[in-house]
């Protein structure tokens, strides 16, 4: 497995709408080459998840894992999750605010409403259908994770960009406000 370089804010691929992956392709040991070596890359930077096109491979593929991440230690685990030519479809109007960063935006943080329960439908590494409903943070990081494979950052979603922060200041100023309000 490799750690392979990640595309960051500007470079643009990551503008790229991805490309779907044949399903005769995904058990091709290229297609799960690049899916071990995203995972590997996703765990060396304590990433919540990882789409392809971060990683300068233009395609709808992307992971997701949560155990124990220093970059959310409040976060919920998710098992690892491979999803292959996404459709997520939100399943109610509710949306929340809440703090995102993202790998290819390296120490910035910023408050990105998303969807509160959204259904995945996609494959799996093997190339198994997955139909499943996801809520509140895994919903966010499926949304996050989507994004990037239609070419959107989660800086194009910040509604109030006086709340995108360098970490530092995120944890000095807004971490304090809220447990102060909690």
């Amino acid at each position: 497995m490799a750690i392979l370089k990640v595309a960051r804010l500007g470079h643009p691929v990551l503008r790229q709408q991805a490309e779907p992956v044949a399903p005769a392709d995904i058990r091709s040991a290229h297609v799960q080459q690049l899916i071990d070596d995203m995972i590997e890359t996703m765990h060396e930077y304590d990433g919540a998840g990882l789409a392809a096109n971060q990683v300068h491979v233009p395609r709808r593929i992307a992971v997701i894992e949560v155990g124990k991440n220093p970059r959310y230690p409040d976060a919920p685990e998710i098992p690892l999750t491979v999803v292959i030519n996404p459709v997520v479809t939100p399943l109610t109007e509710e949306t929340e605010d809440g703090w995102e960063g993202c790998l290819s935006v390296p120490d910035m943080r910023g408050v990105v409403p998303r969807f509160t329960g959204v259904r995945l439908e996609c494959l799996d590494r093997e190339g198994k259908a997955v139909d499943l409903v996801a809520k509140e943070f895994f919903a966010r990081v499926l949304q996050h994770e989507t994004d990037h494979l239609n070419g959107i950052v989660y800086v194009d979603r910040i509604r109030d960009m006086r709340t995108f922060s360098h970490i530092a200041e995120w944890q000095r100023y807004w971490l304090g406000i809220r447990e102060q309000s909690d």
